[in-house]
């Protein structure tokens, strides 16, 4: 590698609370060009923002440096969704100087809390798997991994989400109205991405058939950096994000001519590819402009490695060797015909050599074991949009359907299901296909979901392939599902045991003998009183709903989708209800709701409205005697979770067995000191193992029974008729108890449980699930023993941190050897 030339000394910026303050002062004069008299929260969040990132920044370049002068294999982790969540206290903490901050704003007579509350959540994701992604980075720039996240500067996220007449109403989320103080807008940095257009064969000088992607429609590519710092280390990675811009200037000459719109359609047009996360995909015009998406920052990135790549000077067959891609989930699987396409028609590489390449630089991790969420798409919308990139498909599907004929000769139904190419309902393009047969390693997140992968979905790719699915359970970072967002628990547990467990989470064992302590115990118990009344004045303020901190605090957050059986979690709330009305004595339980349904799913919108018209009728009925209450949290976000997650008693993750891949929220829930509720689906398996079975509530079907049973023929009814519990309330649903104005309003709902065949099988496990339920309020009412079982639940999610999980990956998928970068201290 080229040595850099000698530099002048940085101007270096200590982190002592004097050193902040003057940075605060110059920050807002300078930067942000506001007196200190008239300077809103705005201002000073912006200014601290602003001597945050300069504090991040030396680092940073370090960093990069490191990685060029050192010459490291470098990850690449590209996925459709980074929800990062707001980035001020986490990094001040990852960089050690939280505590300085506070004193620097404390002395100029300003509250760090007023302060941060200024900020707006990145709209750079929707669930699990957008923080999945953030949870890498964190820990990939902890441990000193040298990685970059690559995805899409989305200018609205997904939707704000409010609550109007019990039902979800969608509204822009436009977390960039007041500009992103944490990017570095690289306008230098543009790729051109191909759309439309049409192939020219022709033969190049070697006489060899070529190929060039011609008349093209192209959009500019324009990088957004965003810094990842790590925590307790020198190390800060990065965030790359790309932004689509016309390729074509501004028509004037239209414009002139007084035709406004004609002027700016172009550029529109192109910027459309980055404004809005996941638009609605029910029509053709929104199906493209996904599909669109997914090409196109997979397009630029794979640019931008091969440029970065470029400038060490070697061949193209080395790339393997200092570039490992992940895929997160199917969206960026097109990344493996991009490949092809640049080093075939750009390299003039044979095709062999090129594939050789391409399947040792990517890796690929699925999330669903549901066919019906494997992402594929119409041939004639690939053909029309991306002509090329098609064609590459066709002949990778070619070359490896010889090989599965040759292998499997004459089983043309085993054919059929490995094609990337299904023809059984039109001809649509098989992603996660393309996805295993372009990696080299294809992983699942749990290891329920990763036999089940191997018993089912994929059980051909791993016949053919036996030792190229592998398992990396998931994890979520500490720092922030811990340190950051329940600092009191963390206060607490580094007084006993050091802060060695904020890098180290297995040292979290070393609290199991403290569950038998009464004062750890009685300290543990006031924390989470403390986050209960955090949230009970949330819970106020947002919903209007005055709830009890001593109640039990029951939670389920998570995307609205009919697998993870919302309803089920209110077919128990109806129940409880009744036995309340009826005059039974009840734990007093608060029953704690948040999460977004996707635009066109009707049915889990209805689901969103029956929780919210059930909320009215139980909080309001004087029967119930303040022993039960409900609330729909509206807006759920990382940081309603921040605050929601500290708080909560119960855990619910009760998914149909075999649906739900992993799962995060049960481990950040668990780490806080939840007790879970869940079938054995996913990480719940392994929460299960590590916690204890007699700490935790294991009820309903599992994997197997529920394919047994299905495979014998379900039939809801017999529950329907069986359960005289289940009965009322199902009964009580469709007849319009809970809808008095509308009594056809939740018939629907009713239907798809009973006539319809309840898919995911509610019915089937409500006996199991109430009996469980009971088994929690009776433990609830003896707290010395919840808090025993509280503290054996956080000492066991060792196993849990991302921290595990990436250097799995690293160990096990990218080869790649961190670099250790300690911190020096800059503080006088």
């Amino acid at each position: 590698m080229k040595k850099p030339p000698t530099l002048p000394e940085l101007d270096h910026l200590t982190s002592d609370a004097p050193a902040l303050r003057r940075s605060l002062y110059n920050r807002l004069t300078y930067s942000i060009g506001k007196d200190i008299i008239n300077a809103t929260a705005r201002d000073w969040f912006f200014s601290a923002a602003a001597v945050l990132r300069e504090r991040m920044i030396e680092r940073w370049m370090e960093t990069m440096r490191s990685y060029y002068m050192q010459d490291r294999k470098r990850v690449y982790y590209l996925s459709m969704e980074f929800l990062m969540g707001r980035t001020m206290m986490n990094g001040m903490l990852n960089l050690g100087c939280e505590k300085e901050f506070r004193e620097a704003l404390t002395a100029m007579g300003l509250d760090i809390e007023n302060i941060r509350e200024m900020e707006h959540d990145a709209g750079l994701g929707n669930g699990g798997l957008g923080r999945l992604a953030a949870c890498f980075l964190d820990s990939m720039a902890t441990m000193g991994v040298p990685g970059y996240g690559y995805g899409i500067r989305f200018e609205y996220g997904m939707f704000n989400q409010r609550i109007v007449d019990g039902q979800q109403v969608e509204r822009p989320d436009n977390w960039l109205r007041y500009g992103n103080p944490w990017e570095f807008p690289r306008p230098e940095l543009l790729f051109p991405v191909k759309f439309h257009g049409r192939v020219v064969d022709y033969f190049n000088e070697r006489g060899e058939k070529s190929h060039q992607w011609v008349d093209t429609d192209d959009v500019m590519a324009m990088a957004y950096d965003y810094p990842i710092p790590g925590y307790g280390t020198a190390t800060v990675n990065n965030m790359r994000l790309w932004a689509a811009k016309s390729s074509h200037d501004f028509d004037l000459k239209s414009f002139n001519q007084g035709d406004y719109m004609r002027a700016v359609e172009d550029k529109n047009d192109s910027e459309n590819l980055s404004k809005v996360l996941y638009p609605d995909d029910s029509t053709e015009v929104g199906r493209e402009l996904r599909l669109k998406q997914q090409y196109f920052f997979v397009s630029a990135t794979l640019q931008d490695l091969l440029d970065r790549y470029a400038k060490s000077g070697e061949p193209l067959d080395g790339l393997p060797d200092r570039v490992a891609v992940q895929l997160n989930d199917t969206h960026p699987s097109i990344a493996v015909a991009e490949l092809m396409r640049i080093l075939v028609d750009k390299h003039h590489m044979d095709w062999w050599r090129a594939w050789g390449i391409t399947t040792r630089v990517f890796s690929y991790t699925n999330h669903t074991l549901m066919p019906e969420a494997l992402e594929t798409w119409p041939m004639s919308l690939f053909e029309r949009l991306l002509p090329r990139p098609l064609q590459i498909i066709c002949e990778i599907n070619f070359y490896f359907m010889k090989d599965v004929m040759r292998q499997y000769p004459g089983d043309p139904g085993l054919w059929q299901r490995m094609s990337l190419i299904d023809e059984s309902h039109g001809k649509r393009i098989r992603m996660a296909h393309l996805a295993i047969v372009g990696s080299h390693a294809v992983n699942g997140v749990a290891e329920i979901h990763t036999r089940l992968m191997k018993e089912t979905i994929f059980a051909d790719f791993h016949r053919y392939w036996p030792d190229k699915i592998v398992n990396m359970t998931n994890g979520v970072t500490p720092r922030r599902w811990l340190n950051q967002a329940n600092p009191a628990l963390a206060k607490l547990i580094t007084a006993q045991i050091g802060d060695g467990w904020l890098k180290d989470l297995d040292q979290l064992r070393r609290l199991t003998p403290l569950a038998g302590d009464t004062a750890f115990r009685e300290a543990f118990e006031r924390v989470k009183h403390d986050n209960k009344v955090r949230l009970a004045q949330m819970i106020a303020d947002r919903v209007g709903v005055t709830v009890n901190p001593d109640s039990l605090f029951d939670v389920q957050i998570k995307r609205i989708h009919e697998y993870k059986r919302q309803l089920l979690n209110v077919l128990h709330v109806i129940t409880l209800y009744n036995r309340i009305r009826a005059g039974a004595d009840a734990t007093p339980r608060t029953v704690i709701f948040g999460g977004k349904a996707a635009p066109g799913y009707y049915m889990a919108k209805l689901v969103i409205r029956l929780i919210n018209d059930v909320a009215a009728i139980v909080n309001n009925d004087p029967l119930v005697r303040g022993l039960l209450k409900v609330v729909f949290i509206p807006n759920y976000d990382v940081s309603s979770a921040e605050i929601i997650i500290p708080a909560a008693d119960l855990s619910e993750q009760i998914s149909t067995a075999g649906t739900e891949a992993s799962g995060t929220g049960n481990m950040k829930l668990a780490l806080n000191g939840a007790l879970t509720i869940g079938t054995l689906d996913g990480a719940n398996v392994e929460i299960c193992n590590e916690v204890g079975a007699e700490n935790i509530f294991i009820f309903g079907l599992t994997a197997d029974e529920v394919a047994a049973l299905r495979a014998e023929g379900y039939n809801p009814w017999l529950h329907y008729d069986g359960n005289e519990e289940l009965k009322q309330s199902l009964t009580m649903i469709r007849d319009g108890y809970f809808s008095p104005e509308d009594t056809n309003r939740f018939k629907p709902v009713f239907d798809s449980l009973t006539s319809h065949g309840d898919h995911y099988l509610l019915l089937a496990d409500y006996k199991s699930y109430v009996a469980c339920q009971e088994k929690v309020g009776a433990l609830y009412r003896d707290p010395s023993a919840w808090m025993q079982k509280a503290i054996l639940n956080v000492a066991g999610m060792g196993q849990f941190s991302s921290d595990r999980t990436i250097a799995q990956y690293a160990k096990t998928i990218w080869n790649v050897v961190p670099i250790s970068r300690p911190v020096a201290s800059d503080k006088p």
